[in-house]
């Protein structure tokens, strides 16, 4: 994401505290950051992880799709999203994220188009909600807590995230997989 979409986003955040008439530090408590790391993601210093932002959309009762672009999703039942045109979100540095239902209305589910490059070597992070992971291409290792899971294109794997976990693509090649995240 470029630091433009991260300071509108860090705009849309501010602004939604401000019309609540909260202090950083009230939104931050609810939340459950520092209010510090806060006021980093709110003056958008730093881009704010997909968990979060759904955390916060909720407790405005508006739609994550609303803040990451400052259009309210319309469509309650169908989207479609064609190939290329998913919207590109940050959700961890080391992983390169694409919507695939962001114009859905009120989601239970986060559909995620995912690349993995080869360079990368994700830190482990942990949220909550439950984790499905579908590989499409490539070969990737997931890490979950001390166990390694190899996927193959047309592996799967169901997991409960809280446990800390990461994915890299192997072989020196970049793996894409489909991730379904429950909200």
């Amino acid at each position: 994401m470029n630091e433009t979409m991260i300071r509108d986003i860090a705009a849309r955040i501010k602004g939604l505290r401000l019309l609540a008439g909260l202090t950083p530090e009230e939104v931050a408590k609810v939340v459950n950051v520092t209010p510090e790391a806060y006021k980093r993601y709110e003056s958008g210093e730093d881009d704010i992880p997909v968990s979060l932002l759904h955390e916060i959309s909720e407790f405005y009762k508006v739609d994550m799709t609303e803040i990451l672009t400052g259009i309210s999703p319309k469509l309650r039942d169908v989207c479609l999203v064609k190939k290329g045109e998913g919207l590109s979100v940050e959700r961890y540095d080391q992983y390169e994220f694409e919507s695939l239902a962001y114009k859905y209305a009120g989601r239970k589910i986060e559909p995620l188009l995912v690349t993995l490059r080869p360079e990368q070597n994700p830190e482990l992070v942990s949220h909550k909600g439950q984790e499905f992971n579908y590989c499409l291409e490539g070969r990737m290792k997931v890490i979950i807590g001390n166990e390694e899971y190899i996927l193959e294109p047309g592996d799967s794997l169901y997991f409960n995230p809280i446990k800390p976990h990461k994915m890299v693509s192997m072989d020196g090649k970049t793996a894409r997989y489909l991730t379904v995240i429950l909200l």
